[in-house]
């Protein structure tokens, strides 16, 4: 008889024929496609973790797109890298308003500005690895992909002692089995996806950025933006507003899935 298939497998060859085109060089990311369920988990905010469940004994999906959708909290994620005064300021921002975000590092990036990474951190917001140098990881063979994981986590440990509990995929919005098997093998075990994305890479506008984020983001959505954009820094005190008044809160990933 026929092995069953697993639901593990089933959510890998339903992100592989779900591959979207993002993130590309310079921080840039795909539209946001059909969530998948989300989950809940504790976790210090970089150090590895347990596998968080969802509710019933479920585990979380190998790629995670989205949090429980009956709490009123949304998980603001940045990928990491573009000036550091713009990274700073918008840091800066979130602090302003008591929101913490989770800042997805390319591990280029944190070897030009070390001091970063210490940064996010001391302002309360979660840090992980957005690859090392931003190729497109899903064309990548496994000895490739797995310098991009391993190269970053490295310098994640080395700067923070912690190499993070998120993996964020480069160029691409979901990504192969092979990245997923091999992020797991580095210790990252589900990867960080997102059901919410304004496309802020493209410089539309700070007023678009915030009406974007307005439109898509409800109870569990984690959300892509992108440091090195000015008008992601003056679109974030509005996108903040915007949540409140909705009462949404802006929290790590780690505390959206706890």
């Amino acid at each position: 008889m026929p092995k069953p298939i697993s639901r593990r497998d089933l959510l890998q060859v339903t992100a592989s024929g779900a591959l979207l085109a993002g993130c590309a060089p310079g921080g840039r990311s795909s539209t946001a496609g059909t969530p998948t369920t989300g989950g809940t988990g504790t976790a210090a905010a970089t150090g590895p973790a347990p596998a968080p469940g969802h509710g019933a004994g479920r585990a979380l999906p190998d790629q995670v797109e989205h949090g429980p959708r009956d709490r009123p909290m949304v998980a603001l994620t940045f990928h990491g890298q573009g000036e550091p005064a713009l990274a700073t300021a918008l840091l800066t921002e979130a602090e302003k308003a008591g929101a913490r975000l989770t800042v997805l590092a390319v591990g280029s990036w944190l070897d030009a500005y070390p001091q970063l990474a210490r940064r996010v951190l001391d302002g309360g917001h979660e840090l992980g690895n957005h690859t090392q140098n931003h190729g497109d990881i899903g064309a990548m063979d496994a000895a490739q992909a797995t310098a991009e994981i391993t190269g970053c986590a490295e310098r994640l440990r080395k700067l923070t002692g912690s190499q993070g509990r998120w993996f964020r995929p480069s160029q691409g919005r979901l990504t192969t089995p092979l990245v997923v098997r091999l992020a797991q093998q580095a210790g990252y075990p589900h990867l960080l996806s997102y059901d919410v994305d304004p496309v802020d890479y493209t410089d539309p506008g700070p007023d678009r950025v915030r009406a974007a984020v307005a439109a898509q983001a409800r109870n569990g959505s984690v959300v892509s933006l992108h440091f090195g954009h000015s008008g992601t820094v003056s679109a974030l005190p509005g996108i903040l507003d915007d949540l409140h008044r909705r009462g949404l809160r802006a929290v790590t990933t780690t505390e959206l899935l706890s």
